[in-house]
């Protein structure tokens, strides 16, 4: 395959992640978008020549080989579907790969009877400054692997479909803590055993943000199968930006990573400028701007590694498949079980 035609449905935050990166390989283009608002902006600014308000339009004129769902949690089992049963055969799901098990499990098999590829957008997992944490780990440059320590957090969602429960599927673990759940089973190299959690409940329980119906703070103590443990964190009550920071803790040593304000870059300035990085609500005084956010966080390596999928009929590695974000799915819940029970819930 010479050219790798790209579909995408969504025209909003996550959409411009991927239409971002996908624009960075010459052997893909951006064929064809559907989105049912900022279509006519979002199809400019990355130069798609066919929109569409309705997907299903879009999968039956479109000879689309990789699609990606960048739209609302409640919507990505539909699509997904859809998608599958027109005969798309590489599909790309953005994260949570659901907002709850039986919409989850359904993409999977449905997917697995139309022999579709689908492949879950984690994209910690392509992070240059994690995929070299992992480097050092196997190599036992910090002895063997005890206990990690990892968080997303910032201020709170723009997203109306971020802020309801009902479109979300809860709050900033499904939203944000998805990715430290993810990454903690990538690094231990096995499933969770076991969680205990805590969470606010969403409105008024909430720390700060009482208009929203999902949690606002949710964090969990883990143990992996290996016996390692873990303890991650959501918050959307950090102001400053995005915040997400990992600790791994060895027996011979340790490695500490801030994926989001590790920029090399120091800047003072009195009047402000255009982007910082991710969730800043100003560019006054001392900031550390973002080189190439895309590729830091790892949205661009992670696109490549579906492309390549795509092109040469690979499997997704371990980590960014649909029964991987199946997984991440179960742990999230199970925390929120936890959470709401007051007791330690048993995946295993």
């Amino acid at each position: 395959m010479e050219q790798l035609n790209i579909g995408i449905v969504g025209s909003q935050f996550a959409a411009g992640l991927h239409a971002e990166s996908y624009k960075r390989f010459p052997q893909v283009k951006m064929q064809a978008v559907a989105a049912l608002d900022n279509l006519r902006e979002f199809s400019s600014k990355y130069n798609i020549p066919n929109t569409y308000k309705d997907y299903n339009e879009m999968f039956e004129k479109e000879n689309i080989n990789l699609l990606s769902v960048c739209v609302p949690n409640f919507l990505h089992k539909k699509i997904v579907i859809a998608a599958a049963e027109a005969g798309i055969k590489n599909i790309i799901c953005e994260k949570p790969i659901a907002t709850n098990i039986s919409d989850a499990q359904a993409m999977i098999d449905v997917c697995k009877k139309n022999n579709v590829r689908l492949m879950y957008a984690e994209d910690w997992l392509f992070a240059p400054a994690i995929v070299r944490a992992k480097e050092i780990l196997d190599e036992g440059g910090i002895g063997k692997l005890l206990y990690i320590k990892a968080k997303e957090s910032h201020q709170g969602s723009h997203s109306i479909y971020a802020q309801k429960k009902e479109y979300c599927g809860g709050g900033t673990m499904i939203h944000l803590g998805i990715h430290p759940v993810a990454f903690v089973s990538f690094l231990a190299g096995c499933d969770v055993q076991e969680v205990m959690g805590m969470a606010t409940n969403g409105g008024e329980t909430n720390l700060k943000h009482h208009d929203y119906t999902g949690e606002d703070w949710a964090a969990a103590l883990i143990t992996m199968e290996n016996g390692v443990k873990a303890f991650v964190e959501a918050n959307y009550i950090t102001h400053g930006g995005m915040d997400d920071k990992i600790e791994i803790y060895g027996t011979d040593g340790n490695i500490h990573i801030d994926l989001t304000k590790g920029s090399p870059i120091d800047v003072y300035s009195r009047h402000g400028y255009g982007y910082a990085i991710e969730k800043t609500d100003f560019t006054h005084g001392w900031t550390k701007p973002a080189v190439d956010e895309f590729m830091s966080l790892g949205y661009v390596k992670e696109l490549e590694h579906f492309i390549d999928c795509a092109i040469n009929n690979k499997e997704p590695n371990l980590g960014t498949k649909g029964e991987d974000g199946l997984k991440a799915l179960e742990v999230v819940l199970a925390i929120y079980k936890s959470a709401e029970s007051g007791k330690l819930v048993k995946l295993k």
